[in-house]
């Protein structure tokens, strides 16, 4: 009797473990099935490389904005040249046109950053004669967008679209018409901010 107690203990036992095994197998079988939801995650990569196609493309419209000349009307200057994103473009006294001169680097160019593009032929215009249009490049490596051979730049101060806060600071810098002519009327901005002073670089 006592040799089948022992036996029966054993079998209890025995179950006891199977039925541990079937419940590791049972958890086994969740890890498989998260390694089938790493898997799955695995064929989303392709959308992933769509998205970074996807990133691509904005950021070649991003590029091809920059690279684009426009006209806007402003308040009180009339008709401007303004970038692909509305924002107004100058040009200043002391670079030239002919030949063409880039005066503005260092802390000038942080604060009047150059209007760039990857090439000549990558600038397109609206309301402004492409003939007029060209590149010089910049001490920094970048090519920098000309009208009429004046180098181009935008002002760091104007935050919003068809602000000509830049106009006529330091006597210096003048936004452009679309011929290249700069205009010298004042702006009509009682909300813009102090025009920065400066000790002959104009506006810095």
């Amino acid at each position: 009797m006592v040799a089948i107690k022992h036996v029966t203990g054993y079998a209890a036992m025995g179950a006891a473990v199977l039925a541990l095994t079937l419940a590791g197998c049972g958890s086994g079988g969740g890890s498989s099935g998260s390694g089938n939801n790493n898997s799955g995650s695995g064929t989303s990569t392709p959308q992933n490389s769509g998205s970074a196609q996807g990133g691509s493309t904005q950021n070649a419209k991003g590029g091809s904005a920059t690279s684009m000349l426009t006209t806007a009307k402003v308040a009180k200057l009339g008709t401007v040249v303004t970038d692909g994103k509305g924002f107004v473009l100058y040009r200043f006294d002391t670079d030239s046109a002919n030949p063409t001169k880039v005066s503005c680097y260092s802390t000038c160019a942080a604060l009047w950053p150059a209007a760039t593009t990857t090439s000549a032929s990558s600038v397109t215009t609206k309301g402004i004669d492409k003939s007029l249009v060209s590149t010089v490049k910049r001490n920094d490596g970048t090519t920098q967008i000309t009208l009429a051979g004046w180098p181009l730049y935008r002002y760091s101060k104007d935050d919003e679209p068809k602000e000509p806060y830049g106009q006529g600071v330091d006597g210096t810098w003048w936004a452009v018409t679309p011929s290249g002519a700069k205009i010298t009327t004042p702006a009509s901005t009682s909300s813009a901010p102090a025009p920065a002073t400066s000790s002959g670089m104009g506006g810095y």
